[in-house]
């Protein structure tokens, strides 16, 4: 029967022809014209004439492929067009008027679509794969459709992956695990999110893999015999409640079985819940029917239920799933869904994707997938490098783990590790800018608090509170990263454009030039679009930030209001502006020595270290201008710090150059015992710190209170240092000075 075809694994069957394509799309869609898709398909083949892929193939039967890929998904005739397709644009004389003109402009937007995700030049491959990532999520957001013909084309470039070279069948291998099945994860359609992880784990761990293989194979008779006694049974128990569903068993795919291994430190052989089981109902009654009769049989495993029916994932996903002690003491994982349930479990958003005008979201499926909105809007957060973007996306598209509720009731889907700060942004961007604090399960929580599964969250919020860039330490949804990272780098521009200004019309003066002298150069407009600035503001921004100095803005817009005193040739170290002297600076130390900090992105600014605080690499820090002195760093939670002037504050960062040691103070106290001063002296040289300075005190009630001063690369040495002596015995409590 039309779209009764089970979808369980999208059919990895070799099509010879287009008229297999056809007979498999009007299975699921009887309404599928096939004059037209053969018209398509003999387009393609013509466009690809000539070419070959690297198995020897024509390349025809890469997109024949995608197309049955799409097919079995079940999707509309635009897109299984789409799919044989989608390389003629690209790798074609074929052009989108060309589409336009025999396909219609649904087709055409949707060839365009895929098209503009392969046809972008980048700087390396970390910052390829960042931005093509954006750019499939903004095409997503126009119509899904393009990202399923993309992953369907992944899919299969994944199963043609052994005609590839090694070292790029590892690479595409990493991306697919990383981005695509995860992708497929969060779209709902595990029947190739599950082919995906089973395709990448082959090319990436060839050698577990086929040991896995191996072993699977192995107990193949005796799985199946035992599969048939489970259902034999399952059948006998339900009947007796008058429920008659379809059950199927099967062994899990080998991906989950590693991943289990890996987590839990396990052996093949120490795996017991191999199997899984899948029984189908009519209705959701009879799935809570059919799980009181399983656990009537069957004695449950504890805390290994859970209800996906009333608490539904964000992906639509729907089922129960338990864990029993079946026959022979096994354990057997089972859902219970049902058809409905299942058929939207297989094809996720494919399965009742509905179209607006142009394949927009509509508003019913938009509610079901309600992560999708907030997905689509973090792709376009302006300032985001292709790192930043690249790490929010693998959070987000990595399955959740927990599930808080408001104090109104509603659920929040989190992922594991999230903070009340999460929470607040998931709730509002406002409501977590003003977050101040939280309330879990009635009782105040830090905003670094890790949330569980249960928790109900209130959020406590100040009109006078704003984000912090230390949030960004606390919070793992890429919605409150994007959200904290925007406002900050807001507040950055705010600052250097107030200071930029500042030191800007003072060095002018001091020149004796007005700003509105110079900013009347007749090729104002040419120097600003030559120097990539919007405006004058811009200007002023890069003089805050320290990228160029004031001088070289007068030589570039009009020299000859430079007084000639100020010839560079005659009196250029008497007359350089303050920014100047860093920078020159800056470039002597440079060729002696990398720096640990780096100011915007440059690592060459001369730089001091307060004494307040002495910061070591992996502090949070801020950086001050301070006359004479080049930027001086303070850790950020340093009271000295807050005494400065804000508007001569700088955004820094630690550099990669951690090889040089760096100052800290340490006080330590312990018990008046003998021979600790020698144990805590080993644990500081098994952490392979060297101690610099001690001093030693006894107080009257026979405690000892050590002052050490010890040279370290960064805090994660330091933890190590403290971490070591916190172990001695006899020692109370160790701490940074």
């Amino acid at each position: 029967m039309a779209g009764k075809r089970s979808v369980e694994h999208i059919s990895a069957i070799h099509l010879e022809s287009i008229d297999q394509l056809v007979e498999r799309a009007k299975e699921l869609s009887p309404n599928i014209d096939a004059d037209t898709l053969k018209k398509a398909y003999q387009f393609s083949e013509k466009a690809h004439e000539g070419q070959f892929r690297r198995s020897g193939d024509p390349y025809i039967t890469h997109p024949l492929g995608v197309a049955g890929i799409i097919a079995d998904l079940g999707l509309d005739q635009a897109t299984i067009i789409t799919g044989l397709l989608h390389d003629t644009v690209e790798d074609t004389d074929i052009t989108l008027e060309d589409v336009k003109r025999e396909f219609g402009e649904e087709v055409m937007d949707l060839v365009d679509g895929v098209t503009k995700i392969s046809q972008m030049k980048f700087r390396n491959t970390h910052h390829k794969q960042g931005e093509n990532i954006r750019k499939m999520i903004v095409a997503m957001g126009r119509d899904i459709r393009v990202i399923l013909v993309k992953l369907a084309d992944r899919l299969h470039n994944m199963r043609t992956l052994n005609h590839m070279p090694y070292e790029k069948q590892e690479r595409i291998a990493r991306e697919t695990l990383d981005i695509y099945a995860p992708l497929a994860n969060r779209l709902g359609i595990s029947s190739l999110k599950v082919e995906l992880e089973d395709l990448s784990f082959r090319y990436m761990r060839p050698e577990i893999y086929y040991d896995l293989v191996q072993k699977v194979n192995q107990k193949k008779k005796e799985r199946e015999e035992y599969v048939s006694q489970v259902i034999g049974d399952l059948e006998e128990q339900l009947k007796e409640v008058q429920l008659n569903p379809e059950i199927q068993g099967r062994s899990k795919h080998l991906y989950s079985i590693y991943k289990k291994m890996e987590q839990r430190g396990l052996e093949f052989e120490q795996i017991y819940d191999l199997m899984a089981f899948r029984i189908i109902t009519n209705t959701v009654g009879e799935c809570y029917s059919a799980l009181g009769c399983i656990h009537a049989k069957w004695k449950p495993v504890p805390g290994r239920f859970k209800d996906y029916i009333a608490l539904a994932k964000s992906n639509n996903y729907q089922s129960l799933h338990t864990t029993v002690i079946g026959p022979n003491a096994q354990r057997i994982e089972v859902q219970i869904r049902t058809e409905e349930m299942h058929l939207i479990a297989e094809r996720g958003i494919a399965a009742h994707w509905k179209y607006k005008e142009k394949g927009q979201i509509a508003a019913d499926t938009e509610k079901k997938f309600r992560w999708l909105r907030d997905f689509l809007e973090n792709s376009g957060v302006q300032g985001e490098d292709s790192d930043e973007y690249l790490e929010n996306v693998k959070t987000d598209l990595f399955e959740t783990e927990i599930y808080v509720f408001t104090p109104k009731g509603d659920v929040k889907e989190l992922p594991e590790g999230a903070s009340p700060l999460d929470f607040a942004y998931a709730i509002h961007t406002d409501v977590g800018s003003k977050c101040v604090g939280a309330k879990v399960n009635g009782k105040i929580v830090p905003l670094k608090y890790r949330l569980r599964s249960g928790d109900t969250v209130s959020v406590m919020t100040s009109s006078n509170q704003s984000p912090s860039k230390d949030w960004l330490n606390i919070v793992v949804t890429a919605r409150a990263k994007s959200k904290i990272r925007a406002y900050v780098k807001s507040e950055e521009r705010k600052r250097s454009l107030v200071l930029g200004k500042d030191l800007f019309e003072k060095e002018l003066r001091r020149l004796g030039i007005s700003v509105r002298r110079l900013f009347e150069a007749a090729h104002l407009e040419e120097y600003l679009r030559k120097n990539g600035y919007k405006s004058e503001d811009e200007i002023y921004i890069a003089v805050g930030y320290g990228k160029v100095s004031v001088e070289d803005i007068v030589k570039g817009l009009n020299p000859d209001l430079l007084p000639q005193e100020n010839n560079p040739e005659t009196k250029e170290e008497d007359n350089q502006s303050f920014l100047d002297k860093v920078f020159k600076s800056a470039q002597k130390k440079s060729k002696k020595k990398g720096s640990l900090i780096s100011v915007d992105g440059m690592s060459d600014i001369m730089v001091r270290f307060a004494k307040c605080c002495n910061p070591i690499p992996g502090d949070s820090i801020v950086g001050f201008i301070s006359r004479g002195r080049g930027v001086t760093i303070h850790t950020s939670t340093c009271s000295k710090a807050y005494e400065i002037d804000a508007s001569r504050q700088i955004d820094v960062d630690w550099s990669d150059n951690h090889n040089q040691t760096n100052n800290v103070k340490v006080r330590i106290l312990s018990q008046d015992e003998p021979g600790l001063l020698r144990k805590i002296s080993d644990a500081f040289s098994s952490a392979d710190a060297n101690i610099i300075n001690a001093r030693i005190r006894t107080t009257k009630d026979h405690k000892a209170v050590f002052h050490f001063d010890i040279q370290v690369r960064d805090t994660s040495q330091l933890a190590m240092v403290i971490q070591n002596v916190q172990r001695i015995k006899g020692v109370i409590g160790v701490e940074r000075e």
